[in-house]
């Protein structure tokens, strides 16, 4: 007898690649069962202010792309974007030249902060943003509070030590520059954002999208809770390798592991993440306290692309049940098999 269907899914997800991965969940459940509830719980790590407004650029990509508003030439933000209030800003000096905010998306920054400043927690935002469009998914941030990655860096042109916001480190010097480890400030003082805990207690299968496993999935673990939670959980875990082929699927996650001593592969991702019930071994950056020795693992199950079908018996070994399917996301029908294949595999 088949296993029955999950009434409620949730996801741990960040960026593009959690966009894409939640958008093939929402197809899924459309074809194949309609009444399951979909909850996206969304790494809020990239955040910041800059020129006066609150900007969250993983909780936007996700919002635009299951709304079908966003760009998916240039990869970020609205389509049929203009940038005139941003070429105001570089005239006045004010802001980075470096980073660019088109017009639509300013609308939601300035509605945002607004909100912010009025003593409105995200949580309570976030819906007020999304509604306008039906997104078929409940979209969450992982914390109300303010938990930024910083990033201790050699500055490429004095050679000084210094610490950067993450989207310098990203955006401005394409993670190209003498690295040294990430800080999460304010982590310690966080807590889970209103029905975080229990969309993972409650969930029927939670799902790991292929998101930057250092800096989006690896925050969203780091908010003090969720850890604890997804052990505790009923439900089974499973994750989705961001690396096909020794490679990254998109963005530079390889830099992030690079970073914190972890080679760019399916099998370290997963070891990383750990096998629930199982210790993971310290990593280099001590600044993520869900890695460091003797801390607990979060994965039942990981899938790899077939590329990587060597790497399944060394994890069932190691008490991560896995299995090598196809990855890529290159359309409607193979995102839809590919959480049918993660569903089937929580199922086993």
């Amino acid at each position: 007898m088949p296993a029955p269907l999950p009434s409620r899914i949730t996801v741990l997800a960040g960026g593009v690649g959690g966009a894409r991965f939640l958008s093939a969940v929402r197809a899924w459940a459309r074809i194949h069962s309609p009444s399951t509830r979909i909850t996206a719980v969304a790494n809020t790590g990239d955040d910041m202010w800059h020129v006066g407004l609150r900007i969250t650029p993983d909780l936007d990509s996700i919002m635009y792309a299951l709304a079908g508003v966003n760009d998916t030439v240039r990869g970020w933000g609205r389509v049929g974007e203009s940038e005139r209030v941003s070429a105001e800003l570089r005239e006045w000096g004010a802001g980075w030249p470096w980073f660019t905010l088109g017009d639509l998306d300013l609308g939601a920054h300035i509605a945002r902060s607004a909100w912010l400043r009025e003593g409105v927690p995200l949580s309570s935002i976030v819906p007020r943003l999304t509604s306008r469009w039906d997104l078929g998914v409940e979209l969450l941030p992982a914390t109300d509070d303010e938990v930024e990655t910083w990033v201790r860096i050699d500055d490429p042109e004095s050679g000084a030590a210094r610490t950067v916001h993450f989207q310098e480190w990203w955006t401005r010097y394409r993670a190209k520059v003498v690295t040294h480890g990430f800080e999460r400030r304010g982590l310690a003082g966080s807590s889970p954002a209103a029905g975080v805990l229990d969309a993972i207690e409650n969930a029927d299968v939670v799902l790991l999208a292929p998101s930057n496993p250092v800096v989006s999935i690896g925050t969203i673990l780091d908010i003090p809770g969720i850890h604890a939670a997804l052990q505790a959980t009923p439900a089974p875990v499973v994750g989705v390798s961001p690396i096909i082929g020794g490679a990254v699927v998109r963005g530079m996650a390889d830099a992030c592991l690079d970073v914190i001593g972890v080679p760019t592969s399916a099998a370290a991702v997963a070891r990383l993440l750990g096998a629930r019930g199982g210790a993971v071994d310290a990593v280099a950056d001590t600044a993520h306290p869900v890695h460091e020795a003797g801390a607990r693992g979060v994965l039942d199950a990981w899938l790899v692309d077939e590329v990587d079908a060597d790497a399944v018996a060394g994890l069932e070994a190691e008490g991560i049940r896995s299995a090598a399917v196809p990855l890529w996301l290159r359309d409607e029908p193979t995102g839809v098999q590919l959480v049918s294949d993660a569903l089937a595999l929580a199922a086993g």
